[in-house]
């Protein structure tokens, strides 16, 4: 296995396992349970959003503080009074841990109000996507070939940078695992062409509850967990 990308948000590596792992462990990222809004009491509403779409807005934000029991609910209140033409409300003024605070929930005019308070709980992304973690996704390691004539391609230096660099006044492979084109997108660019190996660039991106490199294990116990439950109910 080859490392590609490796920080907190993000993890992205070469590997050779087959494609029906990879897709196992990539729908069992929605195995895992996540603390979400899953409720709201709206008291005031002055806003030109419906209670539905706010509700939604909030259902939405990614949450700190994952170590919740199953059947535990925390809740979150948010009391706003809008001043002026137009002031935006963000998630920070939930009464909550949000990972990202800046996050617009909606905007509210002079004496407007919004009172409202969020019942968060754990869930799993199988059931709402609220509850899913980060994002995983998989396709072939892309083998790329360039001769002479596919040298003097330089445009594709501006089109996908990730994959392809400057070498004095020729282009070169920079990184084909970042490469997203496929041999049709290079009619137009003869003298490179593009195949696919076997093996797989696998990579998750986390929305911040909890880190990428966890979102796999975790993806991977649950995994494991439900291949257990099978080979008990066949015994």
């Amino acid at each position: 296995m080859e490392t590609i990308i490796k920080t907190t948000e993000e993890i992205s590596f070469i590997t050779d396992v087959d494609v029906s792992l990879a897709n196992a462990i990539r729908r069992s990222v929605g195995e895992i349970s996540i603390l979400a809004i899953d409720e709201c009491d709206i008291y005031k509403n002055d806003s030109v959003l419906y209670d539905e779409i706010i509700a939604h807005r909030l259902g939405l934000l990614p949450l700190k503080n994952q170590k919740v029991k199953a059947d535990q609910t925390i809740e979150m209140k948010m009391k706003f009074k809008g001043k002026g033409e137009a002031v935006e409300v963000l998630a920070s003024e939930l009464d909550g841990d949000v990972i990202y605070p800046d996050t617009p929930i909606v905007l509210l005019g002079e004496g407007q109000e919004l009172e409202l308070i969020a019942k968060a709980k754990a869930g799993k992304g199988i059931d709402h996507a609220k509850f899913m973690p980060g994002l995983a996704y998989y396709k072939h390691l892309p083998k790329i070939k360039i001769s002479g004539d596919g040298e003097k391609q330089t445009e594709l230096v501006e089109i996908c940078p990730d994959a392809f660099e400057m070498f004095g006044e020729k282009i070169k492979v920079k990184s084909a695992a970042a490469c997203d084109l496929d041999d049709d997108d290079m009619k137009n660019y003869p003298g490179v062409e593009i195949s696919f190996d076997d093996k797989l660039v696998f990579t998750i991106e986390s929305w911040g509850q909890m880190e990428a490199k966890d979102i796999f294990t975790e993806a991977c116990k649950a995994l494991k967990g439900n291949l257990s439950e099978v080979a008990k109910a066949i015994k």
